[in-house]
């Protein structure tokens, strides 16, 4: 199956079969999350994986539409930074010496550019700026579970409070942006069998 065929096979599921992924087709998934093109390398985001079925009991109140979450094999939880510390930067160049095998005093001038960055932000946009980052993560798991047959739903629709409150979220430093369901289609799930419904090429696309 191509990515193009993948694509179209894809929808947002709104029940799974309760089918478990299988682990290395997992670690590819998240994969692609980790690969994911991310400004200025900072990452300013964490995923959760939520795979054990008591967990998911936990959190099926805390979604409007709990069917998803009660038939899935996993739920990837996107947590969005509201705040970059001078405590994260510093253990990213950490982690850029440490990878690149490069003393970290020859990043300075990368270092300085992504301070001057970060502090000419305000906190409201810099979490806008995390947010945007996050869904570019929910595209590619979408993508590479498409890739590898999987079904999945992005989710928005959930109670902030309650889920930040089951998953220990400081609301003062981060949030839950976005979530996703992954497995595999239900049978009884008929809006697998409805065509996807696209802007025409002339009113997406204008070549200019």
């Amino acid at each position: 199956m191509n990515y193009l065929e993948a694509l179209s096979r894809r929808y947002s599921v709104k029940k799974f079969n309760h089918e478990i992924i299988p682990q290395d087709t997992l670690h590819n998934i998240l994969e692609s999350g980790k690969l994911s093109a991310s400004s200025l390398g900072l990452q300013p985001y964490k995923v959760l994986v939520v795979e054990s079925e008591e967990m998911k009991q936990k959190l099926i109140p805390a979604f409007y539409n709990p069917s998803q979450i009660s038939t899935c094999s996993h739920l990837i939880v996107i947590i969005s930074k509201k705040m970059i510390e001078e405590s994260y930067i510093h253990g990213y160049f950490n982690h850029i010496s440490e990878v690149r095998e490069t003393p970290v005093e020859k990043l300075d001038l990368f270092r300085k550019s992504i301070n001057q960055h970060i502090t000419q932000k305000t906190q409201d946009e810099i979490f806008n700026w995390a947010e945007k980052q996050s869904y570019i993560v929910l595209a590619n798991l979408m993508y590479a579970a498409a890739i590898e047959n999987i079904d999945s739903c992005p989710m928005e629709g959930f109670r902030q409070d309650l889920i930040e409150e089951i998953l220990n979220i400081n609301p003062e430093t981060e949030k839950v942006t976005v979530t996703l369901a992954l497995g595999y289609r239900s049978e009884e799930d008929h809006f697998q069998h409805m065509k996807k419904v696209r802007k025409p090429n002339e009113k997406l696309f204008k070549f200019i």
